[in-house]
């Protein structure tokens, strides 16, 4: 195994991190208060969303076949800020610890997208790829939330690394292409 982390895992420990720092600074009763600007659901809601997703591709990707229809769904890590903060740091360290040499190997994964249910071929690396951007669009969602209860969040906290990059760009005088 190579001391280097891949990038790909790097982004998805360091998305994790945003998480893990988040929760250090929430108090736990917004973490579990469901908010109209979320259409119901709560911080810990999309936290714990995002935690079954991890638990499932760790649990699953040594089978070669990763279901994330049947994900744990724990509802401690959705109401108590402690629990998600012990499964996260549990998903980082073992994120920290997967093989570079195996994210180019095949699985096969299932999820079901409303009217097409069945097994892609995909890769882990692919899958850590999902992963983050899934991860990135709930984090919009609570950073609205946190925002709208006085909560300041950083600014990359549920933005895109790719809108990063062209905010970036930008600021540098790059010129943007037809709006």
């Amino acid at each position: 195994m190579s001391l280097v982390m891949d990038p790909v895992l790097e982004d998805n420990v360091r998305c994790i991190g945003q998480a893990l720092t988040l929760l250090g600074h929430l108090a736990p009763e917004l973490y579990s208060q469901p908010s109209e600007a979320a259409l119901g659901s709560s911080i810990g809601g999309h936290l714990r969303h995002n935690i079954d997703h991890y638990k499932s591709f760790l649990a699953q990707a040594e089978t070669g076949t990763i279901d994330y229809d049947h994900r744990g769904r724990e509802a401690a890590a959705e109401t108590d800020p402690g629990v998600a903060y012990q499964r996260l740091s549990g998903i980082a360290a073992a994120l920290g610890n997967l093989d570079n040499g195996e994210l180019d190997r095949t699985v096969q994964v299932k999820m079901d997208s409303g009217s097409t249910e069945g097994w892609s071929e995909s890769s882990l690396r692919r899958e850590l790829q999902f992963l983050l951007s899934h991860s990135v669009h709930h984090y919009a969602i609570i950073a609205i939330v946190c925002r709208q209860h006085g909560v300041e969040v950083p600014a990359d906290f549920g933005v895109a690394p790719s809108t990063l990059k062209y905010r970036d760009g930008l600021a540098g005088g790059a010129r943007s292409c037809a709006r």
